[in-house]
């Protein structure tokens, strides 16, 4: 995968429309985290070192689409509302349309403007809309070095449906496409995707990075290649498995959907969590590793407890031999040895997915040993997933991995050897 990056193109004197990820989590109007703001500043300050005449768009939550003509109900409103009286319909109505006015007043992105003034000396204006009055006239005045931030893309529902119209005025405002948003680049959004179809696509440095290790790690990855693969539920993870079972050497499975391989191989695994539709599945996921040779890594131990408590009463048994009563909620010891054994003589490790009930402080010790190993070896080390990243970053080993990718469901779409629209759009070089 050789994609053009904004380093490929002539950016100055041109109007750069620029997808970020400012989804940043937000209390009482205040940032809490602005880690995505940090990682699009340098992308957004190349551009304007360079003289691109910027403009930059977001989505912040799941805000009802107020600016969009025919605004309405959500389905779940509509409902609530068809069930009452006829003569109390109107008034509920109102009052729905109400607060999601308030709802939506929360999600606005003028905050992240103000932030990323922090972060570049107050170049950036902010637009009270999107391809509206406020939008045209601040791209109009934009001079070379300039930026301004769109309001809430999210706030037209046109965005997610990847309206033609919305994604055309979007285009007509600028010369040159750059997405830098990772995080939805597996949704083919108006903002995302059907941009490109208007104007040229390039990759900002976020996403080119993404290309690069992850691509990398898949198509041409170093050797021995070790898959650590976590999460609760098998169903979750079947491409990716099905997917890496073709490049890797080894693959670790730890987290809850352990049990379902355990239980699909006799093992008696307790209350612990299980999909019991996905049995089949796992036995032949086993047996096909099995047959490409790939050394397929289950525990042999666990840390159980009575009940899904931090607190409660635990024990630490053999993997296939889980008492009646009792759950799994993390790895043994055993098995971080085995794990991490595997792990220290690899030169390319891709990890998504804890390997137990890291929230709980007594069932965070499997994952924490895991991000440990990794950050230890000397192997190419990619982490994705909200839980694993914590891991390396609550530790302290985040300057120690190789690329921590910045998409959730967009890792994983990836790992499963799938298109991402948000990628495929971008020229090739």
């Amino acid at each position: 995968m050789n994609k053009k990056s904004v380093k490929d193109v002539e950016v100055r004197g041109k109007r750069v429309f620029v997808r970020c990820d400012f989804n940043v989590p937000m209390k009482d109007g205040k940032i809490t985290s602005d880690k995505r703001i940090a990682g699009a500043i340098p992308t957004i300050q190349y551009l304007l070192e360079n003289g691109a005449k910027v403009i930059l768009c977001s989505h912040m939550g799941k805000p009802h689409n107020i600016f969009t003509e025919g605004f309405g109900l959500t389905k779940k409103e509509k409902k609530a509302v068809e069930k009452l009286p006829v003569e109390e319909q109107a008034a509920a109505k109102e009052a729905y349309l109400a607060k999601a006015g308030e709802d939506q007043k929360k999600l606005t992105l003028k905050p992240v403007a103000d932030r990323l003034n922090e972060y570049l000396g107050n170049k950036v204006t902010f637009a009270t809309d999107i391809i509206g009055e406020d939008a045209k006239a601040k791209v109009a005045a934009l001079k070379e070095g300039e930026a301004v931030l769109l309001e809430n893309v999210r706030f037209d529902a046109r965005e997610e449906k990847n309206g033609a119209d919305f994604a055309e005025a979007l285009a007509s405002m600028a010369d040159l496409f750059v997405n830098d948003a990772f995080g939805t680049a597996h949704r083919a959004h108006a903002s995302t995707e059907g941009i490109s179809h208007y104007i040229p696509a390039v990759s900002g440095f976020l996403i080119d990075k993404e290309i690069t290790f992850m691509g990398g790690a898949l198509e041409a990855p170093k050797h021995p290649f070790v898959a650590i693969l976590g999460g609760a539920k098998v169903s979750d993870k079947i491409g990716v498995i099905t997917n890496l079972i073709d490049k890797v050497d080894t693959i670790i499975i730890g987290g809850g959907m352990a049990y379902t391989f355990v239980k699909a191989q006799g093992g008696k695994i307790g209350n612990s969590l299980c999909e019991d539709d996905k049995l089949d599945l796992a036995l032949e996921l086993i047996a096909k590793a099995k047959a490409k040779g790939v050394n397929f890594l289950l525990p042999v131990d666990n840390k159980c407890a009575a009940a899904y408590d931090n607190d409660a009463d635990s024990v630490t048994c053999d993997a296939d031999k889980v008492p009646d009563g009792y759950m799994g909620l993390d790895i043994g010891p055993k098995t971080i040895e085995i794990y991490s054994n595997a792990v220290k003589d690899a030169k390319t490790v891709i990890w998504n997915g804890p390997m137990g009930v890291c929230e709980f402080e007594n069932y965070a010790g499997g994952t924490r040993a895991v991000a440990s190993v990794i950050a230890e070896s000397d192997a190419i080390s990619i982490v994705g997933g909200g839980d694993s990243t914590a891991a390396i970053e609550n530790l302290g080993f985040a300057d120690k991995i190789t690329h921590i990718s910045t998409g959730g469901g967009a890792s994983l779409e990836f790992l499963e050897g799938k298109e991402l629209p948000g990628i495929a759009c971008l020229q090739d070089k």
